[in-house]
């Protein structure tokens, strides 16, 4: 009679390698951070986002922020004309990045700026200020997606109501009580040029006590918000 082998031992499952693991869980990581955000696109895109890490920043340092946020219809048409004119003429034109602005300040050794308004939205609404590559990283995930999922109407309504346009004072709405002691939709051309000539550097500049280079610039504002309106660069947002 032939002898019974005995059962040879289960081997013992391995570990996953530490590398293994830390491989799953940035990916579980960014998996959620990505679906995190991923939720707030499109719930900002019709609701109204409460307030940023840079306005919580500023309400803590200075004891209080004023902030008002108001409809598209409460504003006057030209203030936003004024904003695309200042800050970002090709703005119904590009899908986020202005790829001609970059070139130029790659150019000029980076001593001018090429955020457009989709890009200052994204770092105003979703993540914060300071240069820093992660958030440059996250601004340059994040705003492709939000173009896609935003109007461009969406995008600038935002804006005009999460900017900061003297120190503690964000949206327009406020700002134009700050400045003039009116409504946003009570604007002029000269007050929304004086506002929008004041970006992106308010808390050195003011639009009610305007020095000889906000003067200058709400003079080119003026100009530039005409143009647009003609030439038909306002089209997305009118």
């Amino acid at each position: 009679m032939a002898a019974r082998k005995k059962p040879e031992p289960e081997a013992e499952p391995q570990k996953p390698s530490l590398l293994r693991r830390l491989r799953f869980w940035t990916l579980r990581l960014l998996a959620g951070a990505a679906a995190f955000y991923a939720v707030l696109i499109v719930l900002f895109s019709f609701a109204p986002p409460p307030i940023n890490i840079y306005q919580a920043q500023e309400a803590w340092r200075l004891g209080g922020i004023e902030k008002d946020w108001v409809s598209w219809d409460e504003i006057a048409p030209v203030m936003a004309r004024s904003v695309v004119a200042a800050e970002d003429a090709n703005f119904c034109l590009h899908w986020g990045f202005d790829m001609a602005a970059i070139r130029d300040a790659i150019e000029d050794g980076g001593t001018r700026g090429a955020s457009t308004l989709s890009q200052q939205v994204v770092k105003n609404t979703f993540l914060w200020h300071g240069r820093s590559y992660l958030r440059k990283a996250l601004e340059a995930a994040i705003t492709p997606v939000m173009e896609l999922f935003w109007t461009k109407r969406r995008i600038l309504h935002v804006y005009l109501n999460t900017a900061e346009f003297a120190e503690g004072v964000f949206g327009v709405q406020a700002a134009a009580q700050h400045h003039f002691g009116v409504d946003a939709a009570d604007l002029s051309a000269v007050q929304a040029a004086r506002l929008a000539a004041v970006l992106p550097d308010p808390k050195r500049r003011s639009a009610s006590q305007p020095s000889d280079f906000v003067r200058k610039r709400t003079r080119a504002i003026l100009s530039g918000a005409e143009t647009i309106a003609v030439d038909g660069r306002a089209g997305c947002f009118e």
